[in-house]
């Protein structure tokens, strides 16, 4: 059992019943899906779809442990008899599907295909602790040390994550968990206050590997906003291909905008994107934030939204950036159009860390990575999620029958795995414009926030994961190998010239670079501490790309089509785009990024139209139009407003100048 180590039995006896009986549980399936790495290609659809029923089949048991809660507190074995055993016996039978499809196709049927039916109900470690000092608040903030996860992580990040466990926290959430069936949050099923820890209290941790001679150093940034089009949908057509809501949880989406769960490849190559350069249409995604805040989205009665757990307001990134950089041994290759790659567990509170790749961290903070909390922020700091994806490729396959095995990740010192080659490597960081949430009264004076998750997972911060699918054109593709080979800065907002030997590179986040943006003390005026070159700080395979080499300052001043040869622009030109920017503008001109001007581009800087913007976008934060005043202190549509009303006047009286003197002469 993949969390048998980590939680014990609900029958097991002592706290466990206890909690569970209170309502603190979890649903507990072994992962089908990783155990799948060989499924011939004539089985692959009905595969994906049988899975689906899996996942469907462990949401429906979670809704209902969920409203069982009086008949499990009246007889402990309900959850056995009325969850468990029925979920094993509807596993079984999709097994045998599983099974036969693939023998079907001339393959031999997978061992202990049979044994993955079993499941448990599980404490969920969300119960508050018996008492101050006691254990359950590390419980409760994922009772796993996940951290190693697929060898590319750093243990220092992680470790420094966990050692901070349940401090600092008051038990407020998990008291308001009791109250919502045991699991703390605005649906019941979490985050509880031990999901948090103060980033101030997490040591920096961020390693890299050294680059050599024959390193690609370059980074190529593609800007696509920050789904200012508010798309979103609960699929995955990665992992479950023709099936609604696969994915069983919302998902943002930019660049190619017509990503669902039945998008053929020619659609997904002949679409609309998001990317000011057109020729990228590959699509990028990942799970919604929310604010629960007590707000009802559009998918408040919605599969994948309020039904399934998934509740409160949407939050839309303040910026996003979209960075490729290279390897720190190795010269990099194209990506094979249409490749998938998955990256992190969505299930990984259940599974174990294995193939967890979550990196959150706090702006100005981001030598300082954490996998398995979500960061308190110091005011004037915005919340940074991102992803250094896999970088090595086997050469030969766009998905693999787990959606993992055709890809891997470098080891630490930047090589790939035999049999693979290095290819660009997408690092991912978004930025949220979001409060720390008061812990000490679950949430109610400031509220919780934490990603959309299958709805046994809790919303647990190590459940974090990124999706892409490559749909670049091909001479794009070719200009970026090139870029980064060459040991240029390219795309969006920057120009071919010399990357300055940023080490950018490297896989999850080992990668090289001379990690600028590592410095908490770096300013808007001093770009240099993000800029390393596209590093791909992604240490950990959290993939921070700490400050995000230039890619950040790209996505600024993002409106350049195809890249062009000039220069990287200076940093008074990242206000040129203000229009991609749709969440709150930056605090006191952009003390966000003291990761050196990662995003100082559009702190206070963007036009007051960016306000009017955020407003149709469901999830945007109701607190943008109460900063427009703020913004306009930066060139908004405030300030713009007040300078032209001098000028205004001033040509009314003009106008009535000419009709006096007209009026004079004809009188004359």
């Amino acid at each position: 059992m993949m969390a048998a180590n980590v939680y014990a039995s609900a029958t097991d006896g002592g706290t466990s019943d206890a909690q569970v009986l209170s309502g603190a549980a979890t649903i507990d399936c072994p992962d089908v899906a990783t155990q799948l790495t060989e499924v011939p290609d004539q089985a692959r659809a009905e595969v994906d779809k049988e899975l689906a029923n899996l996942d469907a089949q462990i949401a429906e048991a979670y809704k209902r442990l969920g409203e069982s809660a009086d008949a499990i507190r009246q007889d402990p074995g309900f959850a056995e008899n009325a969850i468990a055993g029925p979920l094993k016996d509807k596993r079984a039978a999709v097994l045998a599907r599983i099974g036969a499809a693939i023998e079907t196709a001339g393959a031999e049927r997978p061992q202990g295909l049979d044994d993955l039916a079993a499941c448990a109900v599980r404490d969920s470690g969300n119960a508050p602790a018996p008492e101050e000092g006691g254990d359950g608040g590390e419980q409760a903030g994922d009772g796993q040390d996940q951290q190693n996860g697929d060898g590319q992580q750093d243990d220092g990040q992680q470790d420094g994550g966990d050692q901070q466990g349940g401090q600092d926290q008051g038990q407020g959430g998990q008291d308001g968990g009791q109250d919502q069936g045991g699991n703390g949050g605005q649906a019941g099923n979490g985050p509880v206050a031990g999901d948090y820890v103060s980033i101030k209290s997490v040591q920096p941790n961020v390693n890299k590997p050294q680059a050599s001679g024959d390193a690609s150093t370059g980074t190529f940034t593609s800007e696509c906003g920050v789904n200012e089009n508010g798309v979103f949908n609960s699929d995955n057509v990665i992992a479950a291909p023709g099936v609604s809501n696969g994915a069983h949880h919302f998902h943002d989406y930019i660049g190619n905008q017509a990503t669902n769960a039945f998008v053929s490849d020619d659609e997904l190559t002949r679409a609309e994107t998001s990317c000011q350069d057109q020729r990228d249409k590959s699509s990028y995604y990942w799970p919604v934030l929310r604010l629960q805040n007590g707000t009802e989205e559009q998918d408040a009665q919605s599969p994948g939204g309020g039904i399934e757990g998934n509740a409160g307001e949407i939050v839309t990134p303040k910026d996003v950036t979209l960075t490729f950089v290279g390897n720190p041994k190795a010269k990099v290759t194209a990506m094979p159009r249409l490749l998938r790659i998955i990256t992190g567990d969505a299930k990984s509170f259940v599974n174990g860390p294995a193939n967890a790749n979550a990196s959150w961290s706090c702006t100005g903070f981001e030598d300082r990575q954490l996998k398995d909390k979500y960061p308190l922020c110091p005011e004037g700091s915005d919340v940074v999620r991102s992803f250094a994806f896999q970088s090595c490729w086997d050469g030969r396959n766009i998905d693999s029958a787990n959606h993992r095995t055709h890809m891997a990740f470098t080891d630490a010192e930047g090589n790939c795995p035999a049999g693979f080659q290095p290819i660009p490597q997408l690092v991912q960081r978004i930025v949220y414009d979001v409060d720390a949430p008061s812990l000490e009264d679950g949430g109610k004076t400031v509220p919780l926030f934490a990603v959309d998750s299958f709805p046994e997972q809790l919303h647990k911060p190590i459940t974090d994961h990124g999706d892409f699918i490559n749909v670049f054109e091909e001479d794009l593709m070719n200009e970026m190998v090139d870029c980064i080979n060459e040991g240029r800065t390219c795309g969006a907002g920057a120009g071919g010239g010399d990357n300055g030997g940023g080490d950018n590179g490297g896989d999850d986040g080992n990668g090289g670079g001379d990690n600028g943006a590592e410095q908490p003390t770096a300013t808007p005026d001093d770009p240099g501490q993000g800029n390393d070159g596209g590093q791909d700080d992604g240490n950990q395979g959290g993939g921070q790309n700490d400050g995000d080499q230039g890619g950040d300052q790209g996505n600024q001043d993002g409106g350049q089509k195809p890249p062009a040869a000039t220069e990287e622009p200076a940093d008074d030109q990242a206000t040129a785009q203000p229009d991609v920017k749709v969440s709150q503008p930056a605090d006191a001109g952009g003390q966000d990024d003291a990761q050196g001007g990662a995003d100082t581009g559009n702190g206070g800087n963007d036009d007051g139209g960016q306000a009017a913007q955020a407003a149709q976008v469901p999830g945007s934060l109701p607190e943008l139009e109460d900063n427009t005043q703020a913004q306009g202190a930066g060139g908004s549509l405030a300030e713009t407003g007040a300078q032209l009303w001098p000028a205004a006047i001033g040509g009314v009286l003009v106008i009535f100048g000419f009709f006096v003197l007209r009026s004079v002469r004809r009188n004359a």
